[in-house]
This record gives C-alpha cells, sequence and structure tokens, in this order.
C-alpha cells in the first residue's frame, strides 16, 4: 500500500508543473484582453492626463510594449526563482506585498472555518441520529435559510445590526479580536449551513446501510456504533469538501473583506483589477492555484490513508 500511495503522489506531483503552467498561461492571456491599459491607469493615479506618447512611454518602461510570449517568459523565469515581479501602483516587490497582507487573510479564513466545523459538524450529527425530532426540522430550516444567504448583505445586515443600532462591534479594519468577529461570523454562517446539510444528508445514508442492522443483530450499542462505525465513514469522503472549503477561505474572502476593509490578499486583489495591476494578479491566481492543488492532494492522500476502498481501488 504505501509503494502505491507513493506512485499516487508522483503522479499528481508531476501533473502540477502543467496545470500551473496552463492556468499562468491563460490568466496572462485574459487580463491583456481588458480593454483599459495599464499605464492609463497609472497615469490617472498619479493625476497625469493619459496622452498617445505618455502611455506608451509608461508601456515601453514597464516591458508591455513586447510581445505578448516574450511578456510571458520574462514573468515564468522571475517565477521560477521566486522573484513575483514589481507591483504597478507600489512599486514594491509583489511577493512582499502579498506575504503582508496574507496573514490577515490566514486568521480570518481560519477563524471562519473552526467556527463553522465547530457548530456544523454537531448539528449535522444531531439531525441525522434524530430524523424525527423537532429539533431536525429546525436545523435543517435554518441551514437552507444560511446556505442561501448572500454574503455581501449578510455582511451589511450584521454591520447594521451589532455595529450601526447595538454599537457592540467596530464596522471594519483589525487589530483585535473585536475586529475579527462579525467577518468571521460572515464567513461562517453559510458554510455551516452547507457543512450541516452535508454531514446530515451523508450521515443519514450511512445509517441505513445493512453494516448497521448486522451491528445492532451483534448486540452492539447505538453509541458504539456511531462513534466507532458511522462518523468515520461519515466524514471520509467529506475531507474533500471541508479542504476546498478551505483553500477557497486561505485564496482571500473577496467581498467579506471589502465588506469590512479587512487588510488581506482577498481586497487586495479587488485593487490590482481595478487598478491592471498586471503582475499582483498573475501572482496571486498562481499561488492561489498552488494552494488548491496541494491541499487537494493533501485530502486525497488522507482518504487513502483511511478508506480501505480506496486503496484496493489505487492497488487496481
Amino acid at each position: 500500500m504505501k509503494i502505491t500511495l507513493w506512485l499516487f503522489c508522483l503522479k499528481r506531483l508531476a501533473s502540477l508543473p502543467i496545470i500551473l503552467l496552463g492556468i499562468s498561461l491563460l490568466t496572462f492571456f485574459f487580463i491583456r484582453i481588458v480593454p483599459v491599459a495599464p499605464a492609463e491607469v497609472i497615469l490617472r493615479l498619479s493625476g497625469v492626463t493619459p496622452t498617445t506618447d505618455s502611455v506608451q512611454s509608461l508601456e515601453k518602461e514597464m516591458g508591455l510594449n513586447l510581445p505578448f510570449f516574450e511578456q510571458y517568459w520574462l514573468w515564468l523565469k522571475g517565477v521560477l526563482s521566486l522573484q513575483f515581479g514589481t507591483s504597478f501602483v507600489s512599486k514594491l516587490p509583489v511577493a512582499e506585498e502579498l506575504s503582508n497582507k496574507f496573514p490577515a487573510t490566514a486568521l480570518l479564513a481560519i477563524s471562519s472555518f473552526a467556527l463553522a466545523l465547530t457548530i456544523s459538524v454537531p448539528s449535522g450529527i444531531i439531525s441525522a441520529i434524530y430524523p424525527s425530532s423537532l429539533i431536525n426540522k429546525f436545523i435543517r430550516i435554518l441551514s437552507v435559510i444560511t446556505v442561501s444567504l448572500p454574503t455581501f448583505w449578510l455582511g451589511f445586515l450584521l454591520i447594521y445590526i451589532f455595529s450601526v443600532q447595538l454599537n457592540l462591534f467596530p464596522t471594519n479594519g483589525t487589530g483585535s479580536l473585536i475586529h475579527l468577529i462579525l467577518p468571521a461570523c460572515t464567513l461562517a454562517i453559510p458554510i455551516i449551513g452547507l457543512f450541516t446539510q452535508t454531514i446530515q444528508a451523508t450521515m443519514t445514508q450511512e445509517l441505513r446501510k445493512p453494516y448497521i442492522d448486522y451491528a445492532y443483530q451483534r448486540g452492539l450499542s447505538k453509541k458504539t456504533i456511531i462513534t466507532k462505525h458511522v462518523l468515520k465513514h461519515t466524514f471520509i469522503p467529506l475531507l474533500s469538501l471541508f479542504g476546498l472549503t478551505l483553500g477557497n477561505l486561505l485564496a482571500g474572502a473577496i467581498v467579506v473583506e471589502q465588506v469590512f476593509s479587512w487588510p488581506g490578499v482577498g481586497r487586495y486583489l479587488i485593487e490590482s483589477i481595478i487598478n491592471r495591476d498586471y503582475p499582483v494578479i498573475q501572482s496571486y491566481v498562481l499561488i492561489v492555484a498552488v494552494f488548491y492543488v496541494c491541499i487537494n492532494l493533501c485530502t486525497d492522500i488522507l482518504q487513502r490513508i483511511l478508506d480501505p476502498h480506496l486503496k484496493e481501488s489505487s492497488n487496481d
């Protein structure tokens, strides 16, 4: 099994460069077909009226007058040496800018993910174990409502209730735990609904399988069956969902960071898109792609370690 697992990892790692190359090339192409040129945006930000000569001069200075594939090759060579270029707007290294803003996004992402798991896991389990109870109906209705809420609307609603009306929390910024509560809740609430529904549905299917009846016939208690068998088989297939959700959060909760003026990579990306800051956008997309591929690989490996059926399919 260990050899098979190593082969699986090597195959996935071998495909990583091809995936990242394709993503970077597509990103490089699509951001360059946007009508407004970066040189024009930068001149306007500097208070200079763009003219044909000034735009062409600045494009030459930034290397944007070079052929497409030459620009891509120069950027790719820098990336391979971990040099992601310099921001058109701030004139600072992109790697430095992203590394300064990533801790804020990581704090928000991990906090909201932990909050979502803390509430959704027991809610989903209770809902599955007691399908005919009032609490199950309440959890199911609440999960449908929360998963349907638009994030930006929920953020503004929480600001209006808890900041404007009750004056309990600040409306934006960072710096203390109290600043984290509203944005973390805004991110976590829809995820709680999604996780609760998925856990409830998966566990309900597991409880209907024949081995459950066999376990009862052997004299095992309901608590033993659930804790030692059902929970394991319920959460193994959900690892991919948890991993991709965490990856999505670490990539930057763009809407929430914008609503709460949270100084993370998501808000930085929005600013970079508006300013046509090519090096930032390209580097962000590439780094996010690495996050997703690595997290997906880790969850796949963990699933194969925990689930013997996946081990057998790997052997085949």
